[in-house]
């Protein structure tokens, strides 16, 4: 099978425990992805809340050097791509065609010109803010949100510019109306499941999921436990529930796979990156159309980045 997968913390993990990508004891591996046909990861850089802007730039340049120093060390199995379609020479060379994103905006430090440098390293989305307060807005664990501030909207004016797409991922609800309501092109949320399943305020209530589809945007579907359900007992068929919640809402182009993998508690059904394998076993033998799920873990996401 072929995976699209729209948001993991690997990298992050790399940097921080100093290990390899190619192999480890994540739940992203380059020696496990080499089980799909064709895999294209996108590697956020995450920039914890607790970092100064400084520090938070520091961070991601410190993640940027590990990235291209894991390349040059595993140059068959990897290839940063720049442009989607890079993609079809990584996967006949058989190799992960990995797309870089930023995951929390400190890491601009309150300048505007690290927008087109953001650019230059090859970023093609970055998630708004994370939990807490920034310079662009309010996350989703605010108590008193804010929208977006006049620097958000100076930064979301140049991401459109420069194709880099925003994510709403972790916004507050707040932001995430200033956010459709400003950008003039498709937000995704890369890694967000049904608040109407699951009442935690990372996921999308049905509103906020229809407004990304009618701007032709993504939806990733998360792994993470607490995103599932209420109960620590999150396993297929949770999955499987907001993937038709989803679908009842007209999102067949819209879902998508956004794992979260290293980057949150997953259900024991998830134990790593191997484990979409059965996933998408599971849903086949739920009766899924394969072309159905095709789409869902690989072809939708693959078409949106080709036309953004």
């Amino acid at each position: 099978m072929h995976l699209f997968d729209l948001h993991c913390d690997t990298l992050y993990r790399s940097v921080m425990e100093n290990k390899g990508l190619l192999k480890n004891d994540f739940q992203i591996s380059l020696q496990k992805g080499k089980k799909f046909d064709s895999w294209v990861e996108c590697f956020a850089v995450w920039i914890s809340d607790d970092l100064t802007g400084q520090e938070a730039s520091d961070f991601f340049d410190n993640a940027i050097r590990n990235f291209k120093e894991e390349q040059n060390l595993n140059s068959g199995y990897i290839k940063q791509i720049y442009d989607i379609n890079e993609y079809q020479k990584e996967n006949s060379n058989g190799k992960c065609a990995a797309i870089l994103t930023l995951e929390g905006s400190k890491a601009l430090n309150g300048d505007l010109n690290k927008v087109s440098y953001m650019k230059e390293c090859g970023v093609k989305a970055i998630t708004l803010t994370w939990n807490g307060d920034c310079d662009i807005g309010s996350g989703c664990k605010v108590l008193n949100p804010v929208g977006l501030t006049q620097f958000g909207k100076d930064v979301i004016s140049l991401m459109n510019e420069y194709s880099i797409i925003p994510d709403v991922s972790h916004a507050s609800d707040k932001l995430f109306y200033d956010v459709v309501n400003f950008s003039k092109k498709p937000i995704i949320a890369t890694h967000s499941n049904s608040r109407k399943l699951c009442n935690n305020v990372r996921n999308l209530t049905d509103d906020q999921f229809k407004i990304i589809r009618s701007m032709n945007g993504i939806v990733g579907i998360n792994f993470c436990k607490d995103f599932l359900n209420s109960n620590d007992n999150a396993n297929f068929l949770d999955i499987r529930k907001h993937v038709e919640h989803f679908l009842s809402l007209s999102g067949e182009k819209t879902l998508c796979i956004g794992s979260d993998f290293d980057g949150a508690d997953m259900p024991e059904c998830i134990k790593d990156i191997e484990s979409i394998l059965s996933l998408y076993d599971y849903f086949l033998d739920c009766g899924y159309e394969r072309s159905l799920l095709d789409d869902i873990f690989f072809n939708n996401a693959y078409n949106f980045f080709m036309n953004y």
